[in-house]
């Protein structure tokens, strides 16, 4: 079980993607990638860099004299898992079981889709039936 992940602001949210893009790198790279899709300083950048360090989502590390290099903590699926939890909670709460019935009888699935599908519910299965025992 992943340790319990602090809120993530969208601005943070920024920096983890391009870290979670290439890792590590230093401030002065992630300002410069930024600098290129967002109007932010790099003091602000600098400012959401540490806000991450501090909810150890992101960490450093320094070779000999040279910058910090800041790599995340945590990876992208994990977050994605985290945040897609919070979501389905917050909005459907117990009515979730009806939101997936429906979201499978009307997206188009490809082969991969639902076999992908069957192996999670096979999965699921299995977990099940250790549980009971």
């Amino acid at each position: 079980m992943m340790k319990e992940l602090h809120k993530i602001s969208e601005a943070e949210l920024e920096i983890m993607k391009v870290l979670w893009e290439k890792a590590p790198q230093t401030a002065n790279e992630i300002i410069e990638k930024l600098e290129l899709t967002m109007d932010w300083k790099p003091k602000t950048i600098r400012t959401l860099i540490n806000r991450l360090v501090q909810k150890e989502a992101v960490s450093y590390h320094q070779e000999k004299g040279r910058m910090y290099e800041y790599f995340p903590l945590v990876s992208q699926d994990s977050y994605i898992q985290v945040e897609t939890r919070s979501f389905l909670k917050r909005f459907y709460g117990a009515a979730f079981k009806p939101l997936l019935v429906n979201f499978l009888k009307e997206e188009k699935l490809s082969p991969e889709d639902i076999n992908e599908l069957k192996r999670i519910l096979d999965q699921k299965t299995e977990e099940n039936q250790r549980k009971e025992r």
